[in-house]
């Protein structure tokens, strides 16, 4: 039988906040067994925090992502000054700039190249692993589509292990490019390991802040798309190119959902 048939007939679980369950993954209407919840909710919730904490903790197979990489832009594998899993959460800084090894070898690759670039993507693992490795591959992919079609050449793909965001403005800045594309495994909540944010800085530069780049967050199978994501970034990119900044002052206001849809928006909270 169904679990939504055994949730009607169940009262340790049926209540008025089952509803709900249809447009969220939040914790709601667990139902209680004595002065507890459920057996069946208890084991869910153990499941779900070992796997945020296997997604802040497991090494991203490199190999494995590089696979599912586009291969024609070539990719640059560095690292930040992390040296491990347990500084890189102990020390923030540690991740947000390069290792000299990797600023040594990003600067002779640059003085090698006669062209310049316009738009660099950085992946770095972030937050969670499993968002990178599931994802990344793919969002890099339908991006490098539309940006071939915007006619933005780009530089290698770098991938940063034990990174953090602001590691992409030295990278930026290092390479010479306009548009910083960094890819990002989130915080992992514990209903979503494996969301992928992307943050997006015009200009690039050591030292920017955090208001100087855009977000795009949620970037899942159970939340925004790839193609979704990747035709709002962009029409950032398009925007801030026109003000001739990122950020604060870029303001999302790409097409909402409704007038893509055609579809009426109603408030699920307010409908019967």
């Amino acid at each position: 039988m169904a679990e939504k048939n055994l949730v009607a007939h169940d009262p340790a679980v049926a209540n008025s906040w089952q509803k709900l369950k249809e447009f969220t993954d939040a914790r709601i209407g667990l139902g209680r067994a004595g002065s507890a919840i459920p057996t069946k909710r208890l084991l869910e919730f153990q499941m779900d925090h070992a796997n945020a904490r296997d997604a802040v903790h497991i090494p991203m197979d490199m190999e494995k992502l590089l696979d599912g990489l586009p291969s024609k832009y070539g990719h640059l594998i560095l690292e930040s000054r992390a040296v491990d899993r347990a500084t890189y959460l102990q020390r923030p800084d540690c991740g947000r700039s390069l290792s000299d090894s990797s600023v040594k070898s990003l600067n002779s690759y640059r003085e090698a190249q006669t062209d310049k670039f316009k738009a660099a993507i950085v992946i770095v693992d972030g937050l969670s692993s499993t968002a990178v490795q599931a994802y990344a591959g793919a969002m890099t992919g339908t991006l490098c589509n539309l940006m071939e079609e915007k006619g933005y050449s780009l530089a290698p793909i770098c991938i940063v292990q034990q990174g953090r965001v602001a590691i992409g403005d030295e990278i930026g800045e290092i390479l010479g490019v306009d548009l910083l594309i960094l890819m990002v495994g989130e915080r992992p909540g514990l209903s979503s390991p494996d969301s992928l944010g992307i943050y997006y800085t015009f200009k690039p530069a050591l030292g920017l802040q955090d208001s100087a780049r855009n977000c795009i967050s949620n970037i899942r199978p159970a939340g925004l798309s790839f193609q979704e994501a990747a035709d709002k970034l962009i029409w950032l990119i398009d925007e801030s190119i026109k003000i001739n900044q990122s950020g604060v002052m870029l303001k999302d206001e790409s097409e909402p959902i409704d007038a893509i849809t055609g579809e009426e928006q109603s408030v699920f909270l307010l409908s019967n």
